[in-house]
């Protein structure tokens, strides 16, 4: 491993870290929706098959939830929120343990 991707995998875990700990927060001040939907879009990216692994595992489409919800556009339910944030920290956790 070169120096390069230990700074990229450290990063990851950073953003992971980060992640997980913003759906913490959203769960505690929101409730039961917050977590089921954070805890169902932490773990079907995993579930999907080979055909749809690759586009459930591209970065910008939960962050580009994350922040189409940010502006208001998609309302105010949070859970659309904790599902971003909790698919985005899965592909966060993948990238810093997997290659």
């Amino acid at each position: 491993m070169t120096a390069a991707q230990l700074v990229q995998r450290i990063a990851w875990a950073a953003l992971a870290l980060f992640l997980l700990a913003f759906i913490v927060l959203e769960v505690i001040n929101h409730g039961i929706p917050a977590l089921i939907a954070a805890l169902v879009f932490l773990i079907l990216p995993r579930l999907v098959g080979a055909r749809c692994y690759n586009v459930a595992h591209r970065a910008w489409i939960p962050l580009a939830i994350l922040v189409v919800y940010s502006f208001g556009v998609l309302g105010d339910w949070v859970p659309i929120f904790t599902a971003g944030l909790g698919w985005l920290a899965h592909i966060a956790i993948e990238r810093t343990f997997v290659k």
